[in-house]
Order: structure tokens, then sequence, then C-alpha cells
């Protein structure tokens, strides 16, 4: 079977596990370029020392490789802004995108809940890292009972919080809120991240708070075993994807006020709280930068099942 090759533009922590990931673990996909702006950068280094074609032009650079022609599928690890001009490039040109900043120019995709939904995207948009990890966990429980409101608090290492990831702060808010709704299925989201300074660095920690109305105790059994089902599918392609402690399920009292949230006449009767971790699998990054292992992950899922998709067609 032929291997559709691949393009990974961003040189910095994410490309260069995504870039592991490929060359080590990947059935369907094969490293066709190396993109980055800053030559002396570890990721450009280890592309060539591994044979990989690398250019330090941009995107400029790749489109003028010789081998341009042959790649298909290119993943964005730069930043939101970097991403509207790499795609008004490449799109033209024919190339499938896959977007691992918050840009959101194509369809939000979270493997595990909608990832064969948008496998013929021109572009597709992998949320962030807080979505990866909590919208999976708003789906679960969406598919027992409506969700008036979920609320996503994802806190990262501040070692794993690059520059990129930095500059797009009001990005990951935006992106990650409006795929809780869109992809999760609540009826409101919203997303907070924390950027965990502790030494020594601590693993991605999430906790996802949503608000049903399910007063039925047979109703929140069905609500656990979807958690626990939709973990196992996550886990799946993020090994380290794990619930922290088990999920609580609580009666919200009468005088609290929710009304703002009523949802077809129901006030919630519930809070859904669950709590996560996420650890990186130690590819490249240390295994406490669990937020950008589930991105890289979600992001060559996504390119594995296209190209499974093209092989199954032929």
């Amino acid at each position: 079977m032929s291997k559709v090759k691949v393009a990974i533009i961003g040189s910095g922590n994410i490309g260069t596990d995504l870039m592991i990931k490929v060359l080590n673990h990947s059935d369907h996909l094969e490293m066709g370029a190396m993109v980055g702006i800053d030559p002396a950068s570890d990721g450009l280094a280890r592309a060539a020392k591994l044979g990989v074609p690398i250019t330090a032009e941009g995107v400029e650079g790749l489109v003028a490789l010789p081998n341009f022609d042959e790649i298909e599928i290119v993943f964005d690890a730069t930043s939101a802004k970097a991403h509207v001009a790499n795609n008004a490039r490449l799109a033209p040109l024919g190339k499938r995108m896959i977007d691992l900043t918050p840009a959101a120019i194509g369809p939000y995709v979270i493997p595990a809940v909608n990832g064969d939904d948008h496998l013929d995207a021109p572009n597709v948009n992998m949320v962030t890292c807080g979505g990866q990890a909590t919208i999976p966990m708003v789906a679960a429980v969406s598919r027992v009972v409506p969700v008036a409101y979920a609320e996503i608090v994802a806190s990262i290492a501040s070692k794993s919080a690059g520059p990129g990831t930095r500059a797009n702060i009001d990005e990951f808010t935006e992106t990650t809120s409006a795929a809780i709704v869109s992809v999760g299925g609540a009826k409101r989201g919203k997303a907070i991240i924390i950027l965990n300074p502790a030494e020594p660095p601590l693993i991605m920690r999430d906790t996802v708070f949503c608000l049903v109305d399910a007063p039925d105790p047979a109703t929140h059994d069905e609500i656990r075993q979807s958690i626990e089902k939709m973990v196992g599918d996550v886990s799946a392609y993020v090994p380290g994807y794990r619930l922290k402690q088990q999920v609580q399920i609580t009666e919200i009292p009468a005088d609290q006020p929710v009304e703002t949230l009523v949802v077809d006449g129901n006030r919630p009767t519930h809070q859904v709280s669950i709590f996560l971790e996420v650890e990186g699998a130690g590819h490249y990054l240390p295994a406490y930068a669990g937020n950008l292992d589930i991105m890289t992950s979600a992001g060559q899922q996504i390119a594995e099942r296209i190209a499974q998709k093209k092989e199954a067609t032929r």
C-alpha cells in the first residue's frame, strides 16, 4: 500500500512531535517536508538528520521544493494568523489542510466525536488542546441528555505553552467555546485555560462541568457509561488520556440561580463534573506536555483516516 505524503508547517514543539509520530508510528502517512522559518530550529535539524526534505523559507519554500506536487496533506502548526495566509497560498494549489491552530477556517473536528464527518473537506480545524481533551466528554453527556451549559477548564504546564499558544489565548477561548456548542452539543459553552507555572511541571489536567435536566438516577448511570465509552474512544489514539477520578453527578439546589440556562422550559437539575488528565506519549515532548501530544495525535488520526479513505476508494 502506498503512503500519503504530508508536509508540516511549523518546526517548533508541535510540528516536531508530529513529525516523529508520522515517521515512527504511521502505517498510512509519509513525511514529504518539514517547513520552518528559523534555520537554527531543532525541528529542522532533526528533520534533516532523519532524511526529511526541509526548508527554512516558510510556505514559499514549501511550494518551491522539488517534491511539492507529491504532497497531498499539509499540517499547519504555526499560529492562527499565519494559518490564514498559509491556507490562502496552498488551498488554490489543491493541498488538504489540517489546521492545528485556532484559526477555525474549516469545520471543527474531534476524532472521537465527528472524525469521519469531514474527511473530504479541504481544510479541517483541530480546535485546541483543551477542546480535544474536553469536548468528547460534553458530547458523551449530550448523547444521553441535553446539556444546557458546559464549561471546561484546561490547566497546562507553563513550560508546554510555546509562543504560538501564548499569542493565541483569545482565539483558544473563542474557538473552544464555539466547538463546545457545535461539536459537543451543549446549548452554551465556556472555555478557560490556565498556564500552571509549578515546578516540576504538572501534566495536563482538564475539568468539565455540564448542567443537565436529569432527575432520574437511571439517567445518571447512562451518562457515566457514555463517558467511560468516550474515554476509551479517545485513549485509542491518545493512550495517556484518562479519568482522574469517578464522574460526579450532583443535584443543583432549588435556590441556585440558573434561570438563564433553561432549555425547552426545563431548569437544569444536576451538574455533571468530569476530571481528566492527559499524559504525553514522550515521542519528542516530555510526558507533562499532554496538551501538545493530544493535538498532534488528533491531527495524525484525521490524516490517517483521510489516507485510509483514499486507499479504500482505489
